[in-house]
C-alpha cells in the first residue's frame, strides 16, 4: 500500500442510499473507522445509538451543513467548526433541519486494536438491499 491516497469523497464507494461513505477503506486507514454520511435535510434516520458493546469512542464533525446532535436527551449544534467527542456507552442521534449535512465521523477503541465492522469493508454487502 502506498504511503498516502488521495480521494475525492463524491468519488468513494457509498452504501445506505449513497448515504454512508466507506472512507476508512477507500483511503486504506486501518488504525481507527473514519466514514463519511451524508444526511438529506429534516431527517432524524441517522439511527440512535451507543457503543457500549464495543467500547468504540466517536467523534463527529461537520463537513458542511448544520444539524443536531442528541446526546443523552440533550441537543448540540454540529455545525462547520465544531468538534463533538462522544463517550462508548452514551446514546447519540443526529438530526438535520433545513439544510443536507456531511458529517466526517472519526471512531476508535481507547487501547485496543481497531476492528472495522464488514458495513465499512469495500464491496461489502449494503445493509439497506441486503437479505437475511
Amino acid at each position: 500500500m502506498s504511503a498516502f491516497t488521495v480521494k475525492r469523497i463524491d468519488e468513494m464507494e457509498a452504501v445506505v442510499a449513497g448515504a454512508f461513505k466507506r472512507a476508512r477503506a477507500e483511503l486504506g486507514v486501518s488504525a481507527f473507522g473514519i466514514q463519511v454520511i451524508d444526511m438529506p435535510p429534516n431527517t432524524d434516520r441517522y439511527p440512535e445509538h451507543t457503543h457500549e458493546d464495543d467500547g468504540q469512542e466517536e467523534v463527529y464533525v461537520a463537513l458542511r451543513g448544520s444539524g443536531e446532535i442528541e446526546i443523552e436527551g440533550q441537543r448540540h449544534r454540529l455545525a462547520p467548526d465544531t468538534m463533538v467527542r462522544v463517550g462508548p456507552g452514551v446514546n447519540r442521534k443526529v438530526w438535520t433541519a433545513d439544510e443536507p449535512l456531511r458529517m466526517l465521523i472519526v471512531g476508535g477503541v481507547p487501547g485496543q486494536a481497531y476492528t472495522p465492522p464488514e458495513v465499512s469493508e469495500l464491496g461489502a454487502p449494503d445493509p439497506l438491499t441486503a437479505g437475511p
